[in-house]
């Protein structure tokens, strides 16, 4: 899977790259959502991220976070870690709030195991909470504060945004993450379309140097935060074949085209394919066809 980068967030969201991206301290940014939507937006896609974002989102949504999906109605404040994939689905035009992105370096020294110390940053965790209107007015207060900050020549202020954004989080605990979390109403077909997708990913195989990296089951459900029976069970009862034939279905065509169309030796074309030695590549290839990948290839 393909993940975003504070470099492709800026990129695709505004065109350029902040200052201190680099510097040793973390980042650090707030911004308004409406500020990030409009007709030429890119949509946003599902992957994981190299940075952590808390939103505050007001509207009709769909959040598709690892193998769930959850409506959000009103106002939500989710929180996000760089583990899990997510996306969303904009189901009105009225969508605002705020949001902001930082990452684990920032608070390198607020928290002495990490971020995932908070329960909302946990795996496996439950990552909205639905506010009413008095909580929406308290955390928005904190979001502008944070602008106000970021935007100030305040010497101590990333110290003070530290300390809002640590104040969002226990604030969040306070109240009970939202309970409208559910399995999709096909989540079988769900989790299939999104292995899939990360399945396709990975390829066209367009350089030696270029590897494919999810080769197993296992693989897949770690990405995705799920367990693999969970994901091979899914994929079983949705497709009549297994995660493991799938993902050999696919190296062998990318196989067959690699053997056809490239000059590459055979060693290369199964190192990328993500066989360490030829001889394991030679013996998955005749496995599936009867035939070695140097007969294909002279055929």
């Amino acid at each position: 899977m393909v993940i975003e980068t504070l470099e492709d967030f800026y990129k695709n969201k505004f065109e350029w790259l902040p200052d201190n991206l680099q510097q040793n301290i973390g980042h650090f940014n707030v911004f308004k959502i409406e500020d990030c939507i409009g007709p030429n937006a890119k949509p946003v896609t599902y992957s994981r991220r190299s940075f952590y974002k808390i939103s505050l989102m007001r509207g009709e949504n769909v959040i598709h976070y690892a193998d769930k999906s959850i409506t959000l109605s009103g106002t939500s404040l989710m929180f996000f870690n760089p583990l899990v994939p997510y996306t969303f689905e904009n189901l009105s035009d009225d969508r605002t709030g705020f949001f902001c992105i930082f990452t684990e370096s920032f608070f390198a020294e607020r928290f002495r195991g990490g971020l995932s110390e908070l329960p909302m940053f946990a795996l496996n965790a439950k990552p909205v909470y639905a506010l009413d209107d008095a909580q929406d007015e308290y955390v928005s207060g904190l979001f502008l504060k944070m602008t106000e900050e970021i935007n100030s020549d305040y010497a101590f202020k990333y110290d003070l945004i530290r300390n809002y954004v640590t104040e969002l989080a226990y604030y969040a605990l306070k109240t009970h993450p939202s309970e409208n979390v559910y399995k999709h109403a096909d989540a079988k077909s769900r989790i299939t379309s999104v292995f899939t997708e990360l399945l396709e990913r990975q390829f066209p195989i367009e350089t030696p140097s270029q590897r494919f990296a999810l080769r197993s089951a296992n693989d897949f459900a770690q990405r995705l935060s799920v367990h693999v029976n969970h994901l091979n069970r899914a994929i079983r009862e949705t497709t009549g074949k297994t995660t493991t034939d799938h993902i050999a279905d696919r190296l062998l065509s990318e196989a067959k085209s690699l053997l056809k169309h490239t000059d590459w030796n055979i060693s290369e074309i199964g190192y990328c394919l993500g066989f360490e030695e030829p001889t394991h590549f030679n013996n998955f290839f005749k496995k599936q066809t009867q035939i070695t990948p140097s007969s294909f290839r002279n055929v």
